[in-house]
């Protein structure tokens, strides 16, 4: 993969990372529930491929955000 592409990648899932992390910690702080946040972090593509058809871009991690 060319370097563009890659650098491209890793700076979309820095600023996620970044921005999910303060996202998490807000949500966390301001709920009063005491057991553990269910969370689902997806990945999707929303590229407009036009009359093209294909198969897309879905990546999906669940787990548990322990208090």
């Amino acid at each position: 993969m060319d370097s563009p592409a890659r650098d491209d990648i890793r700076r979309l899932l820095k600023t996620f990372g970044v921005g999910a992390d303060e996202a998490l910690i807000r949500h966390l702080a301001r709920s009063a529930f005491t057991g553990p946040l269910r969370v689902r972090l997806v990945l999707e593509d929303l590229t407009d491929y036009g009359a093209t058809s294909g198969e897309r871009l879905h990546f999906e991690v669940e787990g548990e955000v322990r208090r």
